[in-house]
């Protein structure tokens, strides 16, 4: 058993509430991970308030389009039980059942190591829009940008980086 952010609709209208949930409801996936801490991106608010413009394909829903945790059960080679985790994006939260939950069950190739240093904590307290904030400063320095131009401000604190 464990506890999820359960999200269903009806007629157009979305209900959330915290339901104590079966394992056998757990989406199909070769990798179990105990889910220690996740985030609310700016695309878990508009699937949470029922503004997600259809970004939910099948309901009953979880949402969380990230996670950190610690496997459970693998199937995957590249994962063993007790190894640290995170998932960032692979709509994950819209298409398939996501980190608002104590259990996740996903496929071993939408998963990364915890880096060596990070606690899923950390990892988390930055999650995916830190993630596509660092994406973006990569991508600007790739173009040429050095510490001598100044600093640089990116938004989107809820995911939606601007």
């Amino acid at each position: 058993m464990f506890r999820a952010l359960l999200l269903d609709e009806t007629g157009g209208t979305v209900t959330a509430s915290i339901r104590e949930l079966d394992d056998s409801t757990l989406p199909d996936g070769n990798v179990t991970v105990a889910v220690e801490y996740t985030t609310i991106n700016y695309k878990d608010g508009l699937v949470i308030s029922g503004g997600g413009g259809g970004l939910v394909k099948r309901w009953p829903h979880v949402p969380g389009i990230d996670f950190a945790g610690t496997v459970r059960m693998s199937e995957h080679s590249a994962y063993q039980v007790g190894d640290k985790v995170v998932l960032t994006g692979w709509r994950v939260g819209e298409v398939q059942w996501g980190g608002c939950a104590q259990k996740a069950s996903v496929n071993g190739y939408q998963l990364v190591p915890l880096p060596a240093g990070l606690s899923t904590r950390q990892a988390m307290a930055v999650g995916t829009a830190g993630l596509t904030a660092m994406l973006a400063v990569m991508a600007l320095e790739a173009h040429g940008l050095t510490p001598a131009a100044g600093e640089v401000l990116v938004t989107g604190a809820a995911g939606g980086v601007g």
